[in-house]
């Protein structure tokens, strides 16, 4: 982040989110490979002869430049970065794409550099272009963030005696601690171990390995968020209403 007036240069980031500020300009939340996320005053730039209105666009490698102090800068300047060459999102992946951004919103710290973390949105956002399943590209985002951000789930382990998960057991998942292997217990929270170990190696040619990680990726993503909501979780919950009364 620039402080105490300085300016940083061209730098690879992402628009996380934005939101109109005054008369023209814009709020920009943005995830920067060598300065974390952070917020950025865009002057001028909802005017139709704004020079940076068409570039601010979520979802494209950006190079940006901005100025200040503190926890807020003044961009300066925005352009497509020249590699990024990818095709746009499909319609399909858009709701998948805005809720990484929104697990980076809610789960990322202000300032932080994160390049491992930068650099898993970025093949996962190029996965969702080109992917035969949008499903599989979520559970890999979700499994490497939550370790990269150190809420990591130990698929391997058991929780306490430390022994290695065997395939034909079957683990009853606590998101505070891990998996701890159970006998004769079924339900939400019980795992067959050929899945976790599955989940672990972020296979999931096997699509019976999906539907149990979702669940399992989603405890620990709500144990992580600490009862914050995730609007895009809403909005996908009403549109697949609204899908299936048509």
């Amino acid at each position: 982040m620039a402080r105490g007036g300085r300016r940083v240069d061209l730098t690879t980031a992402y628009l996380l989110h934005h939101k109109p500020w005054r008369d023209t300009s814009r709020m920009l939340e943005v995830f920067s490979r060598e300065h974390g996320r952070l917020t950025l005053f865009a002057r001028g730039v909802r005017g139709g002869k704004s020079r940076h209105a068409s570039t601010l666009q979520p979802f494209r490698r950006l190079l940006m430049a901005w100025s200040g102090s503190g926890d807020a800068g003044q961009l300066t300047q925005a352009e497509r970065e020249p590699a990024d060459t990818l095709p746009e999102l499909p319609a399909a992946a858009m709701m998948s794409a805005w809720y990484l951004n929104e697990l980076l919103l809610k789960l990322t710290v202000r300032l932080d550099p994160q390049p491992l973390v930068f650099d898993l949105y970025d093949r996962t956002l190029t996965q969702l272009r080109t992917a035969a399943s949008i499903e599989a590209s979520l559970r890999g985002f979700e499994r490497q963030l939550l370790e990269l951000l150190g809420y990591g789930i130990e698929f391997e382990q058991v929780a306490r005696e430390g022994g290695a998960l065997q395939a034909g057991a079957y683990y009853h998942f606590h998101p505070d601690l891990g998996f701890v292997q159970v006998t004769g217990e079924t339900g939400g929270k019980v795992f067959e171990g050929r899945v976790l170990l599955a989940i672990a190696a972020d296979d999931y040619t096997d699509e019976t390995v999906l539907e149990p990680a979702k669940r399992i990726l989603r405890m620990a993503l709500d144990h992580a968020l600490d009862g914050r909501e995730l609007r895009t979780r809403t909005v996908a919950r009403a549109v697949a209403r609204r899908s299936k009364e048509d």
